[in-house]
């Protein structure tokens, strides 16, 4: 299968290395220096799924004929990042972003193209240019529309050392995944590593209220859970219980499943190369659906602000300034 992966960074620098020692024919948008490295000496795979240089062609545009599309940008490059497969309408895309709205921006740009969401539970580090590593191996769900779920189940369960499910909820997995990524905002405000984010009893318990709130909003909306990886509707049932120490246990319980291995998250990895967040896509969703419905997420919303902070100033900041700034609400459980 010709496979073209648009956005070959930490996840879809996995994917695209995965797929290429499967036997498939791989193709590569990256920019600047990684790019540039991946078109000189390969793209280096190393980690939990072990070690393997995918020798793959890096291009500005994707010329079809092309079996599968893998979108795998920040959710904010989407729109830019699709003008390199422009010419590739109505070929199947696999869109692998944390976030919401990249099925949108590919049905903008690509009407014909029938769109599945992968959601990757898998930690993956951008290590140095060219070289990608996975610290937390973990299953992938798919879900999406079933042409484009039929294309891409196959190549990924060939490709990926790891289970891979699908879901016929699409909504509620971007649900249950925008829950999981309450992980991201915290490693990117302190520069801790998300095992560190957990262990820090005031900031697990920053943590946990950002679920809280992001469990209150999706109910409010109507969301059904889906399952993804070891999170689903039970896991939010125990969230929306309103007690804090048990709401307390989802971020002990995927630290723990992360292992030894420092797990940056992905918006860190982002404030270290000194690129735009997709935070506004993370937190920034779960806030602006709050707003929507006059449901306060207060914690949602100063993850944005010190985020953006972060970005602007370059300066991380210490867990008891952010403990300080983050400000002090009632469980939000409890509000509705």
């Amino acid at each position: 299968m010709r496979i073209a992966v648009v956005g070959a960074g930490a996840v879809g620098g996995v994917l695209a290395a995965l797929l290429s020692r499967a036997g498939d024919d791989v193709v590569v948008v990256a920019r600047g220096e990684h790019g540039a490295v991946i078109a000189r000496d390969g793209l280096e795979l190393s980690g939990g799924w072990g070690s393997h240089v995918a020798r793959v062609p890096v291009v500005e545009r994707v010329e079809p004929p092309v079996d599968l599309i893998v979108l795998a940008t920040k959710a904010h490059d989407s729109a830019a990042a699709l003008r390199a497969v422009s010419e590739c309408d109505g070929t199947p895309v696999l869109v692998v972003q944390n976030g919401l709205g990249g099925a949108d921006a590919v049905r903008d740009a690509l009407p014909h193209s029938p769109v599945a969401i992968g959601l990757a539970l898998f930690a993956a580090s951008l290590v140095a240019p060219g070289r990608v590593s996975v610290t937390g191996p973990a299953p992938l769900t798919l879900a999406g529309d079933e042409a484009a779920v039929a294309i891409a189940l196959p190549l990924l369960r060939a490709a990926l050392p790891a289970e891979v499910t699908v879901t016929g909820d699409v909504r509620g997995a971007q649900w249950t995944k925008l829950l999981v990524n309450q992980v991201n905002a915290l490693p990117a405000i302190t520069g801790l590593s998300v095992q560190q984010v957990v262990a820090h009893d005031g900031l697990r318990r920053v943590l946990a209220r950002g679920m809280v709130e992001t469990a209150v909003v999706g109910r409010a909306l109507g969301v059904r859970w889906a399952q993804v990886g070891s999170v689903g509707a039970a896991e939010v049932e125990e969230l929306l219980a309103g007690d804090s120490e048990q709401a307390e246990l989802l971020p002990r319980s995927l630290a723990a499943r992360m292992g030894d291995v420092p797990n940056p998250a992905s918006t860190l990895q982002s404030i270290r190369r000194g690129r735009t967040t997709e935070i506004d896509a993370l937190n920034g969703a779960v806030a602006d659906a709050a707003a929507g419905l006059r449901i306060p997420a207060p914690v949602n919303a100063a993850m944005v602000a010190l985020v953006h902070e972060v970005e602007r100033t370059g300066e991380f900041l210490p867990p008891a300034e952010v403990l300080v700034r983050v400000p002090r609400e009632n469980d939000p459980a409890r509000t509705d």
